[in-house]
């Protein structure tokens, strides 16, 4: 990848728009570039300056809802407009165009596929492993990692170390994927690291655990009393299977 190539796709990239692979690609080119990866430590950090400040402003669901509205009808006048043109000469082609404008609409406008979410979360845990980027409070007592998230985020966050079973707490940090910051908690098993995800679910109930394994990374998805959960790691699927379990465990005994 070239300094150019980077300065086009670094945007996307903070974004978290961008591919496993893409985000693999720019990461080595941050570490072997110092002035590429000046760039993004400074756009980075105008970033979480932006989110954390009074200028972050996140659109009302009636400002979303009336946009999606107004693109639907504008479509549907244009979609009007174009069949009573053609409909003598044209009419099974029209046909066929209106349900592709129809299918391309629904795709546009709905939000992203379960898979595209994994794909979310496995960049983020991806970009958590270059160096500087893992933790925001180094500590292995969650009686210091769990407040610091207060006033951080609009949720709090359970926080449980796991050192007796094998699974130490090593910190946590905040993240952002999905179009809104998230809780990480880091944890250790032996030389591998484990990152917990945490946010408020959109969901109401608890939704069981869903799995989805990539380029040796595994992710487990799931919800539990009002919050989502995701664990990453290169760990084999049944280990961290057993991490997953411990979680649970400590939310349902609070």
């Amino acid at each position: 990848m070239s300094c150019s190539e980077f300065g086009d796709l670094i945007h996307g990239y903070l974004d978290g728009e961008l591919d496993l692979s893409s985000c693999l690609e720019i990461e080595r080119h941050i570490r072997a570039c110092p002035s590429c990866s000046r760039t993004y430590a400074e756009n980075l950090s105008l970033r979480q300056a932006i989110a954390r400040g009074a200028l972050y402003f996140e659109a009302p669901k009636s400002l979303r809802k009336s946009v999606r509205s107004a693109v639907r009808q504008a479509s549907d006048d244009e979609a009007g407009r174009w069949h009573a043109r053609w409909q003598r000469k044209l009419l099974w082609a029209s046909v066929g165009a209106l349900s592709l404008v129809v299918v391309l609409m629904f795709t546009l406008h709905t939000p992203p596929s379960e898979s595209l979410m994994m794909e979310e979360v496995l960049s983020a845990h991806v970009r958590s492993l270059m160096p500087g980027h893992l933790l925001d409070i180094p500590s292995s007592d969650q009686h210091t990692v769990k407040p610091w998230f207060n006033g951080k985020l609009d949720f709090s966050p359970p926080v449980t170390d796991f050192s007796d079973q094998g699974f130490p707490l090593a910190g946590g940090r905040l993240d952002y994927f999905g179009s809104r910051q998230v809780a990480a908690a880091v944890y250790q098993r032996r030389k591998h690291l484990i990152n917990l995800f945490i946010r408020p679910s959109a969901r109401p109930g608890n939704v069981a655990e869903k799995s989805f394994s990539k380029q040796g990374y595994n992710v487990i998805e799931w919800t539990q009393s009002g919050m989502t959960y995701f664990a990453v790691s290169d760990l084999d699927a049944s280990e961290l299977g057993h991490f997953v379990r411990l979680v649970c465990q400590s939310v349902i005994s609070r």
